[in-house]
């Protein structure tokens, strides 16, 4: 049975969104104290993580930072907070989906299932292949790490899967919608803006291993990646 842990303070919202996800067979626990959202994270261990942004003492996404050093899994913001910047700040944070309230509960739930189904179904990265190795460039997609020399960083799902697609196909174009049909099921469901994010989260990834440039925009087709950093000595 998948655990969802909500951090939410609107205590009537919770109560829905108990009772919704219960009918669908998940186990839930809501944060009593908002000021040790991670200590009750760490002993819930949650699958997923619905998130709001504005919260008691800290708002979601310092709250966000401090789960996502500490764990891999989903987490969803939902918030009543509908600009671009918030959703780019939750994204940039560490979350992997956003919601804005009001919001249909279907969609909320399809969003859910398909995070939990890409993170531990057969859909999830590392299920047929434990790693992928390109020039010197090691991803390990059972552990989220990305790995280059004795650098090492550790890395979300979502940008997992979009690494694991443009390693595969190291020199050729990854359409967009690709990308987009890789990390989610239903690409109406995705801000446009989102996929930039997560294409900018993974280019510092990869600097962060030496490689600058080797990310490439192709205007109005989609990415390639490069291998022309060669190996490390």
């Amino acid at each position: 049975m998948f655990k969802i842990f909500i951090i939410e303070d609107d205590r009537g919202l919770v109560a829905l969104l108990q009772e919704y996800l219960h009918r669908f067979g998940y186990e839930t626990q809501a944060v009593n104290d908002f000021e040790a959202v991670r200590t009750e994270f760490e002993q819930y261990v949650p699958h997923l993580v619905l998130l709001d942004v504005n919260l008691p003492k800290f708002d979601g996404y310092y709250w966000c930072r401090q789960i996502r050093g500490i764990s891999t899994c989903p987490i969803l913001f939902i918030s009543a907070r509908d600009g671009k910047m918030d959703q780019v700040m939750a994204l940039e944070n560490g979350a992997d989906d956003y919601i804005t309230k009001p919001f249909d509960y279907e969609i909320a739930m399809a969003k859910i299932k398909s995070h939990l189904r890409r993170a531990y179904g057969s859909y999830a990265v590392g299920a047929n292949e434990r790693s992928l190795a390109v020039s010197g460039l090691t991803l390990d997609v059972e552990r989220l790490m990305l790995s280059r020399g004795n650098a090492k960083v550790d890395l979300s799902h979502t940008e997992a899967k979009i690494l694991d697609e443009l390693m595969k196909k190291t020199g050729t174009i990854v359409t967009r919608d690709r990308l987009l049909e890789k990390i989610w099921d239903d690409q109406a469901f995705v801000d446009d803006n989102t996929l930039n994010v997560y294409v900018t989260r993974v280019r510092k990834k990869l600097a962060a291993m030496g490689i600058q440039d080797g990310l490439q925009t192709v205007r109005g087709q989609g990415y390639r990646l490069s291998d022309n950093w060669g190996e490390v000595t």
